[in-house]
């Protein structure tokens, strides 16, 4: 894959980064203040719990704040914040399917049968919630990025996919959107 190129006009962040790099605490705030609000609406819309969102959002900053001297400007400032987020709503998901509690379902309870063959049978079967939910998440994504102002292949950034996924899956985002509201 072809390396980015930097941008040829300064980004009206610029001046506040270099600011944040040289350790000017009024800068990063003020970029907080102009992306924190984006950010949460990315993360929501990818999917994010609104239980963990506020703490999704501050573990995206955080993050961001100790790699700032690796920011060099390749991307919008935007772009490299909601791959951040990206990552870290990645990295939630994993911590929670350790830890997830399911409950047996009735037909697993009843005694006829081996629940394990059950189970297996009922994952194997297409359209598992497993693939569906990460297709979902990412049409989410691309569905509140988009009328965000974001073009496509800053999406594909920050989902870590590429321009043309990206569009496919606001196209299919679309077109669910469309059949639900029928």
């Amino acid at each position: 894959m072809a390396q980015p190129q930097p941008l040829t006009e300064p980004s009206p962040d610029a001046a506040l980064i270099a600011a944040w790099q040289r350790g000017d605490e009024q800068a990063a705030a003020e970029l907080v203040r102009r992306h924190a609000r984006a950010l949460a609406r990315f993360l929501a819309g990818a999917g994010a719990p609104d239980a963990d969102l506020d703490d999704l959002v501050q573990e995206a900053l955080i993050r961001a704040f100790r790699a700032v001297d690796r920011f060099r400007g390749q991307c919008q400032f935007r772009t490299w914040l909601l791959t951040i987020g990206g990552n870290v709503l990645k990295d939630h998901g994993r911590r929670a399917a350790r830890h997830t509690v399911v409950p047996l379902d009735e037909g697993l309870r009843s005694g006829d049968g081996d629940p394990h063959e059950r189970a297996e049978a009922g994952e194997a079967e297409p359209g598992s919630r497993w693939g569906e939910g990460a297709a979902q998440a990412a049409a989410r994504g691309v569905l509140t990025a988009r009328p965000a102002g974001l073009e496509y292949g800053e999406i594909a950034a920050a989902l870590d996919t590429t321009e043309g996924a990206a569009r496919v899956h606001y196209h299919h985002a679309v077109k669910r959107l469309k059949e639900l509201l029928q």
